[in-house]
């Protein structure tokens, strides 16, 4: 790559041109291509792409779209994103030619930023929100190869594969959660050829690892909140326990020497569990987590599903939501948002569909991905008690609802139609 810089960018492509066609037609060319490069051509020729056609694929609908942004961990990484590969460059000034394109793991493009102009010529490409960037379906390129090789990769001029990207120079880097290694997305900087600079991947690298280290710095913060509420709980707590969050990682542990990761089983949830590196352990839910009671040789611990879930929205600006199971309670205090919803599934025991619930909350049953998104951080914290397809509380556990003494006074701020309906009709008896 240093080597193409230092070159007229014209010249250069003229040369990347010559080694791919030399190559794709089985000759000698007159530049060996980089290995990454060299590997992803011969994938697409195994799957039959056409190095000379466009590729495209529909696009995701815009519901499916936000659906994806919402539920996408990358989402919280935007700004460290913004500021290390777009606002850094001077994007305001006009001075940047370049976007920063982030795509999930599935090759699909989440969010774009940077020159007008540059957007203006990936929207003729295709190269916008909701297209699928993968190998397969466009080759190789700056967001599909690295998505593929999990390595940071640059793909310049005419080292795409596909004859049309041929104006455009890459460079991109995935990025893996830390908590579990699973593959998030890919980041990517794009731009016309005269953009090209060897430094570019450096950068965009960088880039990803601050982005993975910010993921787990958050972690860390999360296990630590979790450890606090999980402490008094572990000290009532006889035997052998541990508090691990919804990936398995330990917080905290009491009676045992300490563990590493524990490896969840499928469909792990309350109740007795068998975990494979614990043996057959009774489990709570905890805000962010699980805790686990060992079963001691010759005694069955006791199933410890939660018994009792009491919802107290009967002061005006402090809601809160107390679990009681086996090894006693912990309480999780609400935002507005979060009591709407959790007051309109107490009201629901049967289950409330997305549809359903945007109706309850917003007027409004076309905002499901909203609805989604709030569920999704909900259940984050109480999927113990909590169950979806449709959303409710667990039908094993006994829910009482603390209201107001005057039936007007419930969540005053809200305003959604289910609880205005409530107020007006005088059904918050105190309990």
């Amino acid at each position: 790559m240093a080597r193409l810089a230092a070159m007229d960018a014209r010249d250069a492509a003229l040369l990347l041109k010559g080694v791919r066609e030399a190559t794709l037609k089985g000759g000698r060319p007159p530049l060996v291509p980089r290995t990454e490069i060299r590997e992803s051509w011969q994938r697409m020729l195994r799957k039959g792409l056409d190095p000379d056609r466009d590729h495209r694929a529909l696009l995701l609908s815009p519901a499916e779209l936000e659906r994806r942004r919402s539920a996408s961990p990358l989402a919280e990484l935007l700004p460290l994103l913004r500021e290390g590969l777009v606002s850094a460059g001077g994007a305001g000034s006009g001075a940047v030619q370049h976007i920063m394109v982030v795509a999930d793991a599935d090759g699909r493009v989440l969010w774009r930023e940077g020159s007008a102009a540059v957007l203006r010529k990936a929207d003729g490409h295709g190269f916008e929100p909701g297209a699928d960037w993968t190998e397969e379906t466009v080759g190789t390129n700056g967001i599909g190869t690295p998505l593929v090789t999990r390595r940071p990769t640059q793909v310049h001029s005419a080292e795409h594969f596909v004859a049309t990207h041929h104006s455009w120079t890459c460079a991109g880097a995935p990025i893996v959660d830390p908590r579990d290694g699973r593959l998030l997305g890919a980041v990517d900087v794009s731009g016309p050829l005269a953009t090209m600079h060897p430094a570019t991947l450096m950068l965009v690298t960088s880039v990803a690892r601050l982005a993975e280290a910010e993921l787990r710095n958050r972690h860390f913060a999360a296990l630590e909140r979790l450890r606090s509420v999980a402490a008094p709980v572990l000290c009532r707590v006889g035997g052998r326990a541990l508090a691990v969050d919804a990936h398995g990682w330990p917080a905290a542990v009491v009676g045992m020497a300490p563990v590493d990761r524990v490896a969840l089983p499928g469909g792990f949830g309350a109740g007795r569990v068998l975990v494979p590196s614990l043996g057959r352990c009774a489990v709570e839910p905890l805000p962010g987590g699980w805790l686990l009671r060992l079963e001691e040789e010759g005694h069955e611990a006791t199933a410890s599903s939660p018994s009792r879930v009491v919802l107290d929205v009967s002061r005006p600006r402090r809601w809160s939501l107390q679990v009681v199971g086996g090894a006693g309670g912990w309480t999780q205090e609400l935002s507005p948002r979060h009591a709407e919803l959790l007051y309109v599934l107490a009201r629901h025991r049967g289950g409330r569909t997305a549809a359903e619930l945007a109706a309850d909350v917003f007027g409004d049953r076309t905002r499901t991905v909203t609805v989604r998104a709030e569920m999704s951080r909900v259940r984050r914290t109480l999927g113990g008690v909590l169950a979806h397809r449709p959303y409710r509380f667990r039908e094993e556990v006994e829910v009482v609802v603390r209201h107001p003494d005057d039936p007007g006074d419930l969540l005053p701020h809200s305003t959604a139609p289910a609880v205005v309906a409530a107020r007006d009709a005088g059904d918050g008896v105190p309990g």
